[in-house]
């Protein structure tokens, strides 16, 4: 059996109602709404009515998206049209590369053949000299044979400028020369070049080989070094 609780407030459907069989409280959380429309809990008329706009990112953080992809975009063409550039001048730089390539062997083989075709008449003028001895010919006629040879020869070499140095007649210079031996000249020759065994070669500024020659020494330096020794 329900029994009301007795109160002198005057009670509305908001209250709070007794139920004493099974002492349960229960509480009314309805709200009246004067147009007669039943409320939620939350004080809306419905949930599912809430305005979308509590949900929408604010404007200035959709322009900032929009701008940072636009940007992103524009970063990705660069960075295409960077690759394409460098892939480009990649391989304009190895055809450059082997261009130059092939002209220097070209060149290198161009200057062999020339310094090769330059030997040739040395060759003839051997086999010359070769066939004259061979039928008795006369000395002055090897002579000129092999001078004309070695002058052949040494015109070759100055083709791809290998020159010779400057050895008999000058002062002894031990970055040009190699000194052999000596021999007693007078004081005024000592230190000079008086005969060369093999002569030096240089090409420009390298030295090929030094002259093998032989040096004077003064005779006044030779008795002061006896008399030091006595």
């Amino acid at each position: 059996m329900f029994r009301r609780k007795e109160t002198d407030e005057t009670e509305s459907p908001g209250d709070e109602e007794m139920i004493d069989a099974g002492r349960v409280r229960v509480t009314d959380r309805r709200r009246i709404n004067i147009n007669g429309e039943p409320q939620s809990a939350s004080g809306g008329a419905d949930d599912e009515s809430a305005p979308e706009s509590a949900y929408l990112k604010p404007k200035y953080v959709e322009e900032l998206e929009a701008r940072t992809r636009e940007a992103e975009g524009k970063l990705a063409d660069v960075l295409a049209r960077f690759e394409q550039i460098r892939r480009q001048m990649q391989q304009e730089t190895d055809e450059t590369r082997q261009r130059l390539a092939r002209a220097a062997d070209e060149r290198a083989r161009g200057e062999k053949a020339a310094f090769i075709s330059a030997l040739l008449p040395v060759m003839d003028n051997l086999r010359r000299a070769l066939e004259a001895a061979a039928q008795g010919g006369a000395i002055e006629t090897l002579m000129n044979g092999l001078q004309s040879t070695i002058g052949g020869f040494e015109r070759a070499l100055a083709t791809v400028g290998v020159e010779s140095t400057v050895a008999t007649g000058a002062n002894f210079d031990p970055e040009l020369h190699e000194a052999v031996d000596t021999v007693q000249v007078s004081p005024e020759k000592d230190g000079v070049v008086t005969a060369e065994y093999d002569r030096g070669y240089r090409l420009g500024d390298r030295l090929l080989r030094p002259a093998r020659v032989q040096v004077g020494r003064g005779r006044s330096q030779e008795s002061g070094q006896t008399a030091q020794g006595n």
